[in-house]
């Protein structure tokens, strides 16, 4: 354990300029704000309605909730400190936030892979689709999702809270991540760094590839279907495709480095962070006619009970 000379971090953050800074302060509380509300809704609606007793909607209730926790390991102090004059964390608050983040992210990444297992057994598999996504087997991915993402995180830190640090302590990232505080340790990390590559990258690439060829079987099973039922599925498997790529790509990009590019590295994090979040809400709901029915009810029950 090799931390003892530095018991803080520095944050380098996003960026240097001090207008940019102000911009960007007032565009992210907007976006975690849009980030909250959209989740939430979300999340009252599926409760509130007949949706929840479907598995599609079940898993997409826990993916909201990670949306949420994952975001709020990383924007609140994201945004705080781009008025801060001082972007400290504590070491141990360090190795809790990269805890965290990876254990939300991961979570979240499983979730996509049971909701694409879920529409393979909807689209190719109807007449078994209510034995194989029964609400046990829903349950036993969600639990299995957790304890995969525990085991990736504990993971991270583990290897981090090994090493030496006991020169500089400033990590060019605006939250903490393992590239980013492996080039801070006092040690040779590139062993480390292809170790994480294999786990980590190879991990979201291969998800990734799964999750593609999934939906590839899954559309030419719908080839078959009657054009309403067609459009239907195809609504429904365009918003899961359209949020894995936006979660998917930046993640490959940020642990698969192509080069030594941390600065590029930022602009992708914030991708899964911030941009990727805000926009899951939207593409749910603006492109299935279910959650704009559930949401419509909801809200005429809502205004029926004012007026009373």
């Amino acid at each position: 354990m090799g931390h003892e000379n530095i018991t803080e971090f520095i944050l380098l953050g996003l960026f240097s300029d001090e207008d940019v800074k102000a911009a960007c302060f007032v565009l992210f509380v907007l976006c975690y704000i849009a980030i909250l509300l959209g989740n939430l809704l979300i999340l009252l609606t599926i409760r509130d309605s007949r949706l929840r007793e479907q598995p599609m909607y079940f898993f997409l209730s826990y993916l909201s909730f990670m949306d949420v926790c994952f975001t709020s390991t990383v924007a609140p102090k994201l945004i705080t400190d781009l008025l801060a004059q001082q972007k400290t964390i504590s070491y141990n608050g360090c190795m809790a936030q990269m805890f965290y983040a990876h254990f939300f992210g991961a979570t979240e990444i499983f979730i996509l892979v049971a909701m694409a297992y879920d529409r393979y057994a909807a689209i190719c598999r109807p007449l078994h689709y209510m034995v194989i996504m029964s609400r046990q087997v829903c349950y036993v991915l969600v639990m299995a999702s957790i304890l995969g993402a525990f085991t990736h995180s504990i993971m991270q830190v583990l290897i981090i809270i090994e090493l030496p640090f006991c020169g500089p302590n400033q990590i060019d990232h605006y939250f903490c991540d393992v590239f980013p505080l492996l080039k801070l340790a006092c040690m040779d990390t590139s062993l480390l760094v292809i170790v994480i590559i294999t786990t980590t990258g190879v991990l979201s690439i291969l998800t990734f590839v799964a999750l593609v060829i999934s939906y590839i079987i899954i559309l030419s099973t719908l080839r078959t279907y009657s054009s309403h039922g067609c459009r239907k599925a195809l609504s429904t498997c365009g918003s899961h495709i359209t949020v894995v790529f936006m979660f998917f790509l930046p993640l490959i990009f940020t642990y698969v480095p192509m080069a030594d590019s941390v600065s590029n590295d930022k602009v992708f994090a914030l991708f899964y962070t911030m941009i990727a979040p805000m926009f899951n809400p939207l593409i749910y709901t603006l492109r299935n006619t279910d959650m704009k029915n559930a949401m419509r009810k909801m809200w005429c029950r809502d205004a029926r009970f004012e007026g009373k």
